[in-house]
């Protein structure tokens, strides 16, 4: 197991075991909506160039509350863009800014299955979301890849807690 991945689980292991010993309320939901990726692409003696595609995701969370105003939110997203496939798992730290508009940031590991070597990539995601009501939220985040041939996307979308 490589150390990112190991520092991963333990990080959720530890937030679990915290949350499950206050008295909030831990919720779950889906998600999903459409996203931009922004690639470059640096062929041989052709030199680089950036393309954009535009896809979709979807997924679920799970929200576990640290105190009124923060939450650590880990997402588990299916995400199809071109003709790239690939799960994304970020665990944000989410914070309430004013009444119902939260910022998110936090590390995101991103699995690719059309990949023949490096499937496994590191990422840093920043959004925000606003609460349309108790159970219906519309995001906005900014996914930037850390590692070479990592992506970088804008995805828009909606999430139901359920």
């Amino acid at each position: 197991m490589t150390y990112s991945r190991l520092i991963l689980v333990a990080f959720l292991i530890a937030f679990t075991n915290y949350v499950n010993g206050q008295n909030l309320d831990t919720t779950f939901g889906v998600k999903g909506g459409l996203n931009l990726t922004f690639f470059t692409v640096d062929q041989q003696n052709l030199g680089a160039y950036s393309t954009t595609e535009t896809g979709f995701y979807g997924g679920v969370f799970v929200a576990f509350p640290i105190d009124d105003f923060l939450t650590i939110q880990p997402e588990a997203l299916y995400i199809s863009v071109g003709d790239f496939n690939f799960l994304n798992v970020p665990v944000y730290a989410k914070y309430e800014v004013a009444n119902k508009l939260h910022l998110l940031a936090g590390p995101s590991v991103n699995y690719f299955f059309d990949f023949y070597t490096s499937k496994v990539k590191i990422g840093a995601d920043i959004g925000s979301s606003y609460d349309l009501s108790d159970a219906l939220d519309v995001h906005v985040k900014f996914a930037l890849g850390i590692d070479e041939l990592a992506p970088n996307g804008l995805f828009f979308g909606l999430g139901l807690k359920l």
